[in-house]
């Protein structure tokens, strides 16, 4: 087979190549959203199958939307958390780290972003902002909770929320667990052979908001992370200004969303402590 004989044979090869690969493309751009947002309708438990006393709570969005939510509080609370929840589910699948933050001496407040569990409308990036602001907003508002005894906490996808919070407000505390830098960066790990960084439709710039906190910061992450590695936590803490914690999990992605290490609570006490102060739990 000569040279022209085996151009015109490639060509055609390449031609379809290249028409998949833009296929790829295309797809992975318009579809993006299924790709960030797992949501759940349905809400299968409460805190009350925690054993918790728990008030329903719905939040107004700057853009007219009704969230729900639940108020758990605290005997003698020190503080009070706010909850921004990861991409899957909702929050019924948040029983765990409600149950972990009350025991630790904190009212908790978590909320379904728009379109997940009885939260209307559909999840965007701007969306998620506003429905943090909402949660806070409601907190600092209605509840009129001081800003400097409000914890704000995000797992994830939340991590990236609760970051972009904390850079507009002024919290006790900020706590990221089991986040990334931003959702261009963990794209380009997972698809190395596709532009994503120029077709990602969302950033979720957890770095960059982090350069604009300025509270105590905590970022938790496993060295087990098949998900987000490790180097995303590291990355994290990096830029976290001062004063600010790095705690080391044990783990996959999610073991955080059902169990906790004795060592990984005892630096969150040590950290709300410092924070907050210490808890002097009702006796029994």
């Amino acid at each position: 087979m000569n040279k022209a004989d085996l151009i015109s044979t490639a060509f055609p090869v390449l031609r379809i190549m290249a028409a998949v690969y833009v296929g790829l493309c295309i797809l992975l751009f318009f579809r993006q959203s299924r790709m960030v947002y797992f949501p759940l309708t349905e809400v299968r438990l409460t805190p009350a199958d925690a054993g918790l006393a728990f008030e329903p709570v719905t939040l107004t969005t700057s853009d007219g939307l009704r969230l729900a939510g639940w108020y758990v509080p605290c005997q003698r609370a020190r503080g009070t958390l706010l909850i921004c929840h990861g991409n899957g589910g909702n929050i019924g699948d948040r029983l765990h780290v409600i149950g972990l933050f009350h025991e630790l001496g904190l009212n908790v407040l978590i909320f379904d972003y728009r379109g997940y569990g009885e939260s209307a409308g559909k999840p965007s990036e701007e969306g998620t902002y506003r429905d943090a602001q909402a949660a806070w907003q409601y907190l600092t508002e209605k509840r009129g909770i001081p800003p400097d005894k409000i914890v704000v906490f995000g797992r994830s996808l939340g991590g990236a929320i609760a970051a972009e919070l904390a850079a507009r407000i002024a919290p006790a505390a900020l706590i990221i667990e089991a986040s990334f830098t931003s959702v261009p960066d963990l794209g380009a790990r997972l698809y190395p052979y596709l532009p994503i960084r120029l077709l990602c439709r969302f950033r979720y710039n957890t770095r960059e908001s982090l350069k604009a906190v300025h509270c105590p910061v905590l970022i938790a992450h496993s060295r087990e992370d098949e998900m987000i590695p490790f180097a995303h936590g590291q990355k994290l803490y990096a830029v976290a200004v001062e004063p600010k914690t790095f705690v080391e999990l044990t783990g996959d992605h999610n073991a955080g969303e059902v169990l906790t290490s004795a060592a990984y609570r005892e630096a969150l006490d040590k950290f709300l402590t410092a924070t907050l102060g210490a808890f002097a739990p009702t006796a029994p």
